[in-house]
């Protein structure tokens, strides 16, 4: 039996799609939460999956700033973003297919893919992240004191207050 502390949840478009208006995507992104130590059991269940990963690869991503590692399935011309981390996940229960899963919060989905948008630099690779946060906004009550709170101190108050418009 492994003790492996690894958690996950679907984030990026596939998220979206759950709370928004569902689109094509040529990726999937998965926040996963685990610890250095686990390491060697989040690489076999990420080849079991099908992924062509190795250990070295994910231990440079995760000890990186961006802590973020695309893998490509074996089989598909498809990849998969893991975004590495070590604190807990903010996520919410859903399905997929009718199977059960995790999504990030609709919140904290928000959240990053406004911090997306602010570090983007060509204003028509944003469209679809500003497109994906008016769409979740449109069809999901969110907390919307605490979203503004949060932007405020990521100094994205100005692109939330644009897609609330």
């Amino acid at each position: 039996m492994n003790d492996a502390k690894i958690d996950y949840m679907f984030t990026g478009a596939l998220a979206a799609s759950y709370y928004g208006i569902p689109r094509t995507t040529l990726d999937v992104d998965i926040l996963i939460k685990f610890t250095p130590k686990d390491i060697k059991f989040l690489v076999a269940q990420l080849k079991k999956a099908g992924l062509s990963v190795n250990k070295r690869k994910v231990e440079l991503a995760f000890k990186s700033g961006y802590r973020i590692v695309t893998l490509e399935d074996e089989k598909a011309p498809f990849t998969v973003d893991i975004v590495l981390s070590d604190k807990k996940l903010e996520k919410k229960k859903g399905e997929i297919l009718g199977m059960p899963t995790y999504y990030q919060t609709a919140e904290a989905l928000i959240l990053a893919k406004l911090r997306m948008i602010k570090a983007t630099i060509k204003e028509e690779k944003a469209l679809k992240d500003k497109a994906d946060v008016r769409a979740i906004l449109r069809n999901l009550r969110v907390n919307l004191k605490a979203l503004k709170k949060k932007a405020k101190e990521e100094k994205t108050t100005s692109i939330l207050e644009e897609l609330l418009t």
